[in-house]
């Protein structure tokens, strides 16, 4: 980075940091505030009785206060980065950081607490004062040795989690990425030797947790900037450092470095030498993990030993030895057991957690997120990336099962399963209202045809389909094609040995397919030879043709093109026997729930009595995801005041309704507002069909209105579609938009993979 570089990057960080306000946190209210009865519950005189339960029964404590999803991160500021001793108030900008990384990764809100005392013993004091505010407590960046007396005198005396993340976290982070290095290389803990630079807090807790592991205590090499540690050196000494000194008249890391297995670097740039490397083991592991500069650079380390494991700690390099990969969750786990404490067993099942990770399957947002790196396990991939939504649920569920077992919760889950599926919906904010369709589609094992088969979305779709449903995925599309993207997006999963391939260039079934397709349309202009083009190059029209055919189930498409070409197809050669479009349903999460939009694709302008049939189509398909539907019709007009042509039109969708005499809630004609908000309603028309809850559906006079609210709530509402869900189709066939993810598109299949008895 040159320096014009440099003093870019140094205003923008500045500027990040000053607006559109000061600083990376804000405090807000968990409860209303908005009249009289509000204050008297939260403060005076409801307050008291919240004070008088905790005083009776201090662990209700986590109950009644936000206690028991609070963390403070500490510090003195001794030790801040690569910046050295810059003092607490200087530490800030970091602590602060620290704590939006607690909220953003695993929703933990956090206190950052810079502390104006450098006494190892008076610091503890001050944190175990804090005991009453806080579930936990992470100490940051505060020098060695001095934080091991912190840290040890803060566990001796508290009853809540105490953390010093400088060693543990980078402890947790390197084990994992280890575990996965011998996996990769064929070694064992018990086997190798291990030579590390750095005696500071994270050099000597990563040691120590390779000792858990199984790295035998003889096989470890610590060097600092005075050379090896060895039995009787007097200079720069402390109980820590002695723990590992060797019976030896070697001196320095260049005497101890030959055979070495793994090196652990964590102290500073030009350590380690590329003629050093060259004396190390074959295949080593070297974890360069100085911060900028490492040890060694990896370019310099595949000069002289190309089959060498590389991890550090910057991000520009494969393997970031990265310790959010830790903190966040590692506390998660532990608050929401009430553990007293972040013990061994809790530690290795981090890290077991973790490593495994790595060797699943990437996940797509991760994918997303670091978009042309390789994410396939192997020397370039030993962990897994922050931004993998896949960390919460497996490293808190493992956390928490190990406190559990070890005997520190408190407050033990009732059931491992329920919170893991409670975490992932937190970061797949479809997950728990998906839950039920998952459940239905599970009792039958259905063939779902893909159109876009090279797609790399539907690739990913399609693992997740064989890894977590009963459902046959088919893909249309080049066999070669599909093989070099699942291999380049890291998918165990292959062309016929995983699933079923139709190849449009070359596929025996090519003529019975256009035969097929010129028997339905020969009556409509199509000839034999458009029919023999169509199924060479329209994968929709094949995939129609394979349903139609009874070769598969359902057709999913749209990943590409527009709704209504894919619609024209869907319709010529599936609407039969009595299925047709009636409508398309998309549903819309939000923090407050699933709000369902309707028609939001299939029919432009719909006549009432299509109105009416969209919202009967709509109230099946909601219960199917466990909800009592309540619709409304929606409008310019509201409850008759105005005679305009959509007001008109809802009216009319209104008294087919009635006489339908339908199972389910609705009314109409109304504006969104009074169909959201039972007071403004309620002011409205007392006698609501709708009561006194808010609409779950909402169903518009055309696609204009229905699309426009969909596109509003997803880019400026933080909306997640599932969807769109076509209705009146027999579940034959569902049609998604370009912008679909991965995940939707597993969404959609699992809907579609429901037997239609699930539904009507």
């Amino acid at each position: 980075m040159d320096e014009r570089q440099r003093e870019n990057l140094r205003q923008a960080a500045l500027k990040y940091h000053e607006h559109p306000r000061p600083g990376k946190l804000e405090i807000r209210a968990t409860k209303p505030l908005a009249n009289g009865r509000d204050l008297s519950l939260a403060y005076s005189p409801g307050v008291a009785e919240a004070c008088l339960e905790i005083q009776a029964d201090p662990a209700c404590a986590a109950r009644y206060t936000a206690r028991g999803n609070l963390v403070a991160v500490v510090t003195n500021g001794t030790a801040v980065l690569g910046l050295g001793n810059i003092g607490a108030q200087a530490s800030k900008p970091v602590m602060e950081g620290k704590a939006v990384l607690f909220k953003k990764f695993a929703n933990i809100d956090c206190f950052d607490i810079e502390v104006n005392e450098t006494d190892p013993v008076k610091l503890a004091e001050i944190v175990r004062a804090l005991e009453p505010t806080f579930g936990a407590i992470n100490l940051e960046d505060i020098k060695a040795p001095e934080c091991f007396v912190v840290e040890k005198l803060c566990r001796e005396s508290m009853n809540i989690p105490v953390f010093h993340d400088d060693q543990h976290g980078t402890a947790i982070v390197v084990g994992a990425a280890a575990t996965n290095a011998l996996r990769v290389t064929g070694r064992r803990f018990d086997d190798i030797k291990v030579v590390s630079t750095g005696g500071g807090a994270a050099g000597i807790a990563c040691l120590n947790m390779l000792l858990k592991l199984g790295v035998k205590r003889e096989n470890v090499w610590l060097c600092d900037i005075h050379g090896l540690v060895y039995e009787g050196r007097a200079e720069d000494m402390n109980p820590q450092k002695a723990a590992f000194a060797q019976a030896t008249d070697l001196r320095a890391l260049d005497d101890v470095i030959d055979g070495a297995d793994l090196f652990l670097g964590l102290s500073g740039p030009g350590v380690l030498k590329p003629e050093m490397v060259a004396r190390m083991a074959r295949r080593p592991i070297i974890f360069a993990l100085a911060n900028p500069s490492p040890e060694i650079l990896p370019e310099d380390v595949r000069e002289v030993a190309p089959d060498a494991l590389m991890a550090t700690g910057r991000s520009d390099y494969p393997n970031q030895v990265n310790n959010v990969l830790c903190f966040p969750f590692i506390f998660r786990g532990a608050l929401d057991v009430g553990a007293t404490e972040i013990n061994d067993a809790m530690q290795i099942a981090c890290i077991e957690g973790i490593a495994a990770l790595a060797r699943a399957t990437t996940s797509a947002e991760a994918a997303a997120a670091y978009r042309g790196e390789t994410l396939t396990f192997g020397p370039n991939y030993l962990i897994p990336k922050p931004f993998d939504p896949r960390l919460i649920g497996v490293v808190a569920t493992a956390v928490a099962r190990a406190a559990m077992e070890s005997g520190v919760a408190t407050r033990p889950l009732p059931d491992i399963h329920a919170y893991k599926r409670k975490l992932d919906g937190s970061v797949f904010r479809s997950a728990l209202i998906m839950r039920p369709v998952f459940e239905a589609s599970a009792t039958a094992e259905r063939r779902i045809v893909f159109a876009e088969g090279e797609d790399e979305r539907v690739l990913r779709a399609a693992n997740a389909m064989l890894e977590e449903t009963n459902d046959v995925p088919i893909l249309i599309g080049r066999p070669e094609v599909i093989e070099t993207r699942a291999e380049r997006a890291g998918l165990p999963i292959r062309p016929v040995v995983d699933f079923q391939i139709v190849n449009p260039e070359d596929d025996p079934r090519y003529r019975d397919y256009w035969e097929t397709y010129h028997s339905l349309m020969a009556r409509r202009g199509v000839t034999p030879d458009i029919a023999r083009a169509f199924m060479r190059t329209n994968t929709t029209a094949i995939g129609a043709v394979m349903v139609h055919r009874n070769e598969a189930d359902s057709l999913i498409c749209g990943c590409f093109g527009q709704y209504s070409w894919h619609l024209g197809y869907v319709r010529e050669i599936l609407a039969r026997g009595g299925l047709h479009p009636v409508g398309a349903l998309s549903m819309m999460i939000q923090e407050e729930g699933p709000l369902f939009i309707a028609d939001t694709q299939v029919h432009h302008d719909p006549t009432p009595a299509e109105v009416a049939d969209t919202a009967t189509a709509c109230a099946r398909h909601v219960r199917r995801f466990g909800l009592t539907p309540r619709i409304a019709l929606c409008s310019h007009s509201q409850f008759g005041n105005l005679d305009t042509a959509s007001g008109r039109k809802m009216r009319e969708a209104m008294d087919i309704l009635t006489g339908r005499e339908v199972d389910f809630l609705f009314d109409g004609e109304m504006h969104v507002d009074a169909a959201l908000d039972p007071s403004v309603r309620a002011r409205l028309l007392p006698k609501s069909r709708l009561g006194d809850e808010p609409a779950n559906v909402l169903v518009f006079a055309g696609t204009d209105a229905a699309s426009a609210v969909r596109n509003i709530l997803k880019t400026r509402a933080s909306g997640l579609e599932v969807g769109p869900i076509l209705m009146g189709m027999g579940n034959k066939a569902h049609i998604v938009t370009p912008s679909i993810t991965a995940r939707g598109l597993l969404n959609i299949s699992a809907l579609a993979g429901t037997p239609v008895a699930h539904y009507g």
